[in-house]
């Protein structure tokens, strides 16, 4: 057992074909380095080159995730009562953490889970902005004074912490993702189990390390690793032990409705941050260059697996023809590849080959519903490659960019969710017609609208069922101080960021203080006002 912050990473032997070492990883529980108590391990594999392992990890048992539970319960009184600008100093540590070693984790994330360095890097930044942020929030974390309605009274309310938070995160978003979850949380006085996503532990396991680094104490931060099926479950089954005060999770809306209804039965907190099919509206009146742009960029940025990818893309019958010409330029001239081998890619290879088993599932749905297929055919290999693919596809797990055309609302594709390069096309008669099929799918995540009529954006903004909307932007993009969540089958009303998520990690204590020495009763001993009626002449006002 070695203490997290003695020890540098241990490197095991390994042939990896491009000479990067391969880590020993460890469960972190109360800042203890720990394997799992089964003996077993996954590999984390490099989805661009799938020959090079980045490192072993435990594969978590019910055993690990419930010591991890028992740590963070036994940190939380402590950490609980640690003054609110103390937590706060701590987290602004982390933060410049992140910075002083961000080129490195940048390498890691890109390597682990084959983003652009230019993606990882904007993540990365966006975990810094957050801590940044949550720092000061540190000195604001306020209640209320009230007036009361009996003499000799005061009235107060506090936050509160809710107790222990299970984390759990998907893996497109290793960095960002679980910092607006776990950094509000901590900030809130509580304390937290986190299960890493599966395709991403080696950069959780460097991140974990860097936040003790930062001086959070033992328990705070517990992190596990395995399978969802696996110390996920066991981590959202401990909910109906009493064993967890709040679950926050990011991923499906099948998987995030099983832990709503656990959450549910139970009376715990849920902050469940799911699916999107985000359309993105096209009138005439738009800048047709800035919209391509926007689209071209929200339906393959990331290869398409952000939850705020571009699902439907809605045209005005007036430009369909012309606005479909002008992305397919850009569409046939994708260049794909490893960015740490190759320079100007717009994406690399999907998350890993689960991710990419089900892309290709999900594409049938396409197939199936009739839409035109404007382009795309599957995987990526020697023999079925686009003229701009960078490097050798059978390495790792590539994509061709999928357009399908003249898709209609009847179709099973505009409804569900595609996770990776490709778009759905939907033609409109009118303003009203758009706005009608961007509410008309079962999501409402983010949305947007290319238009410079103000009117249509107000009307769009104001209409649409959706947590986000971009105007004269794409669907994709977020701040760390703007709330990020959505409605219907997106989420359940909960945000991340900004000061909104405080709301999801801590409850309004109110507090009355009866300084008259004599009991008062509310609503009973107050004094009542009569009324004073005056004799008015209302002839004189005639």
């Amino acid at each position: 057992m070695t203490n997290v912050l003695e020890t540098g990473f241990e490197f095991m032997e390994a042939n990896n074909p491009n000479g990067s070492p391969k880590i020993k990883g460890y469960n972190i529980i109360n800042g203890q380095l720990k394997l799992s108590s089964g003996g077993e391990t996954f590999e984390s594999l490099n989805p661009a080159l799938l020959s090079d392992s980045l490192g072993e990890f435990p594969l978590s048992t019910k055993e690990d995730v419930h010591e991890a539970l028992a740590a963070a319960r036994n940190a939380f009184p402590s950490w609980a009562a640690t003054p609110a600008p103390t937590r706060g100093q701590i987290i602004g540590n982390m933060g410049r953490l992140l910075m002083q070693y961000k080129d490195d984790i940048v390498r890691v994330e890109t390597r682990e889970i084959g983003k652009t360095l230019k993606e990882s890097g904007g993540e990365v930044q966006e975990a810094i902005d957050t801590c940044l942020f949550f720092q000061s929030e540190g000195r604001r974390l306020y209640g209320q004074t009230v007036n009361s309605e009996l003499p000799d009274k005061e009235l107060f309310t506090y936050r509160r912490p809710l107790g222990v938070c299970g984390i759990i995160n998907a893996c497109n978003f290793p960095s960002a993702v679980p910092f607006w979850k776990m950094i509000p949380a901590i900030m809130c006085g509580n304390t937290c189990v986190w299960k890493s996503p599966q395709d991403s532990p080696l950069l959780s396991f460097m991140l974990t390390r860097i936040m003790h680094e930062a001086g959070l104490p033992s328990g705070v931060i517990n992190l596990i690793h395995g399978k969802g099926s696996g110390a996920g479950q066991h981590l959202v089954d401990a909910v109906d032990e009493g064993l967890v005060n709040k679950i926050s999770f990011t991923g499906s809306t099948s998987v995030g409705k099983m832990i709503g209804e656990v959450c549910g039965r139970n009376l715990v907190s849920a902050s469940l941050e799911l699916g999107g099919k985000n359309p993105l509206v096209i009138m005439p009146s738009a800048n047709m260059e800035n919209a391509v742009e926007g689209a071209y960029w929200a339906g393959f940025g990331t290869a398409g697996q952000r939850c705020t990818s571009l699902g439907n893309l809605i045209i005005h019958e007036e430009i369909y023809d012309d606005f479909i010409e002008k992305l397919m330029e850009k569409v046939r001239s994708t260049t794909i590849g490893d960015s740490m081998a190759h320079e100007n890619v717009l994406y690399g290879p999907m998350l890993s080959e689960k991710y990419a088993n089900d892309f290709i599932r999900d594409l049938e749905l396409c197939e199936k519903s009739g839409a035109r297929k404007l382009w795309g055919n599957g995987r990526i290999t020697s023999n079925n490659k686009p003229e701009n693919f960078l490097g050798d596809p059978e390495q790792g797990v590539y994509m061709w960019p999928h357009v399908y055309a003249d898709v209609t609302e009847e179709m099973e594709c505009f409804h569900e969710e595609i996770f990776g390069p490709a778009i759905t096309i939907v033609k409109a008669k009118d303003f009203e017609h758009a706005l009608h099929l961007a509410n008309a799918s079962p999501y409402g995540l983010s949305s947007a609208i290319y238009t410079n009529d103000r009117l249509e954006a107000y009307r769009y903004k104001s209409g649409i069922k959706a947590g986000m909307t971009g105007i004269n932007n794409s669907t994709t993009g977020a701040e760390a101080h703007l709330p990020f969540g959505g409605v219907k089958g997106s989420g359940n009303g909960t945000r991340e960021s900004g000061i909104w998520v405080i709301e999801a990690y801590s409850y309004w204590h109110a507090v009355n203080d009866e300084l008259s020495g004599k009991l008062q009763l509310a609503q009973m001993d107050v004094e009542e006002i009569e009324l004073v009626e005056e004799e008015v002449d209302y002839s004189t006002l005639a």
